[in-house]
């Protein structure tokens, strides 16, 4: 009999700007799938919603404010990464305050929807460009 896999749920969001790129970052080096390009966001903690933790996350990552209010589920992709089950939910957000800067001085750029099939991103972040072109 199989053992239950342990889940990791991580919150992302399709930043969208005022000319309809998106933002995605550079994984850093020393992490793991370190220079492949992702979506902001990070994982969900013990007794926080997704939306909370995406909303914590582009506060902590970005230096961004977001309410809950303005960010609306996409889409998910499910994978087993080691000997944990990562659950990557995909949200979309048009509306935020502040200046946008990476805390960890990622690379970081606005992209085309097109121009997303053609970078290197995380196995999980792949299928999720797709179902997003459907939203913008």
């Amino acid at each position: 009999m199989e053992k239950n896999p342990t889940y990791l749920f991580v919150s992302a969001a399709a930043l969208v700007d005022q000319n309809g790129r998106i933002l995605v970052q550079k994984r850093p080096e020393g992490k793991p799938m370190a220079g492949l390009w992702e979506f902001p966001g990070g994982k969900v903690e013990p007794g926080e919603t997704p939306g909370a933790a995406l909303v914590r996350e582009l506060e902590e990552e970005l230096g961004i404010d977001v309410s809950e209010l303005d960010i609306e589920p996409v889409t998910f992709a499910s994978e087993a990464v080691g000997d944990r089950h990562l659950v990557l939910l995909l949200y979309i957000c048009r509306k935020w305050t502040g200046q946008m800067q990476s805390a960890d001085s990622l690379d970081m750029q606005w992209l085309p929807i097109e121009a997303l099939h053609d970078i290197p991103m995380p196995p999980a972040d792949g299928p999720l460009v797709d179902k997003l072109s459907y939203f913008l």
